[in-house]
């Protein structure tokens, strides 16, 4: 049993080097979805970008339709249009008082691109134009042409032809003829069966293609058409977010944006930097005074807090943790609770070696005793930090919420630590020496 949690505590150790000084590394059965990138995940105070807060209109909501399942659905399709994007480490947060969405999009700089990615409804449909008993086409008081839902049948039913039988396949490719991007889209059964319908009624006539009551082509039909069609007129960054909105969904209540910010990365970079050389600062002087303090023990506990410090920053890359400087806050008050715990161990060896217990048996007996001040402190602590991550999750304080995710597992780290890695370190120091005298008794 012992030579097994032996090879444990090495192998974590050997991992979480690995894991550490490999700055992309695939790990499909360890991480759950498949491969992951394990780069360490930087919140916006560290990494900069842009930061929006969205606010929806639920007076456009369909009767009966529940609010927070609207709101959740258009959380659904603001992750996939972002990931789709291609924007990493990306958060997607509902106030929970009210009815407000805050996206943070780490690394992006171009706010008026992020707000027509994420705050457009999307709601496409197709349409025809309006004609009189002349055949021509009926203009309104502005001289615009009036235009009129495009419907087909489906089972006797006249339906209008919408976005919402679009296959989830939409992509931008540039046209051979001209060299110009378009929206290469294609239809399941119905969307099929009315696009055919439609062509067929509207051919040598324009279609036209509606994005949010906005008209953004009306070409020509030139054939019947049934599995697929293409947008036309679009810039080739236009075309690349209609095709992810398309891919990822209509909204299904309006968004607007009620505060948009720009955070730039160095300040954070100056924080990180200075976080960094504050907390081997602290390190190297805690270390200091553990040696100084309980010599060989302190020694072990120095070894055992390198240990913690590699395997906690392993356990951020693997789930992974988004640090902010909050979380980083976190970390550090964590890494306090495992210097805490290994003192409390070495006080109750030295009373028992004072008592004149052999050297091993003070270990044993210091490492039991101690073990329920440790772990009810520590429960403590984990009250602690749930009741934090409510607070934080109920009224949208994130970097309370980051704070408590980091000491959280930091403190459950240090008790493995502390109980089994330091302890094993203090068996294996009885093989090099055994002098009491390395224990500081007195």
């Amino acid at each position: 049993m012992k030579t097994a949690i032996n090879v444990l505590v090495l192998l974590l150790l050997l991992f979480s080097v690995y894991a550490i000084l490999t700055p992309t590394i695939k790990v499909g059965s360890f991480v759950r979805g498949g491969p992951k990138d394990l780069g360490m995940k930087l919140g916006l105070d560290l990494a900069g970008g842009t930061q929006l807060v969205l606010e929806a209109d639920l007076s456009q909501l369909a009767p009966g339709q529940d609010a927070g399942q609207a709101l959740g659905g258009a959380m659904n399709i603001i992750e996939r249009r972002i990931n789709a994007f291609g924007v990493g480490e990306a958060t997607v947060q509902r106030q929970p008082a009210g009815n407000r969405i805050i996206v943070q999009l780490p690394g992006v700089k171009d706010i008026a691109e992020a707000v027509q990615l994420i705050g457009q409804t999307a709601q496409l449909d197709f349409r025809k134009q309006q004609l009189d008993d002349a055949g021509q086409p009926v203009k309104d008081a502005s001289g615009n042409i009036v235009w009129v839902p495009a419907t087909g049948k489906l089972d006797d039913t006249e339906v209008p032809l919408t976005g919402r039988y679009l296959k989830p396949n939409s992509q931008v490719a540039l046209d051979p003829n001209n060299n110009k991007p378009d929206v290469q889209f294609s239809w399941n059964a119905d969307g099929a069966k009315l696009f055919e319908q439609i062509t067929t009624e509207l051919l040598n006539k324009p279609l036209g293609i509606f994005l949010d009551n906005q008209l953004i082509s009306s070409p020509t039909v030139q054939n019947v058409i049934k599995e697929s069609g293409i947008i036309t007129g679009l810039t080739l960054k236009e075309g690349r977010v209609l095709a992810i909105q398309l891919n990822a969904g209509a909204l299904p209540v309006p968004l607007k944006v009620v505060q948009q910010q720009d955070i730039g990365a160095s300040l954070g970079a100056d924080s990180l930097h200075r976080s960094v050389e504050a907390g081997v600062v602290g390190l190297a002087l805690v270390f200091l005074f553990m040696v100084l303090y309980y010599r060989l023990p302190g020694f072990l506990a120095g070894l055992a807090l390198l240990y913690y410090g590699a395997l906690i920053l392993a356990i951020f890359k693997l789930l992974p943790v988004t640090l902010s400087l909050a979380g980083i806050a976190g970390f550090v008050v964590s890494m306090g609770m495992a210097v805490d715990a290994n003192v409390l161990i070495f006080e109750r060896i030295k009373e028992e070696l004072r008592g004149g217990m052999p050297l091993k048996t003070a270990i044993d007996k210091g490492f039991s005793r101690a073990w329920p001040a440790i772990r009810d402190s520590n429960i403590a602590i984990f009250i602690a930090c749930g009741v934090l991550y409510w607070f934080g999750s109920r009224f949208g304080a994130f970097p309370v919420m980051g704070f408590a995710v980091t000491l959280f597992i930091g403190v459950v780290v240090s008790m493995f630590t502390a109980i089994t890695v330091t302890r094993r370190l203090l068996l294996a120091g009885l093989y090099v020496t055994a002098n009491p005298s390395l224990y500081k008794v007195s």
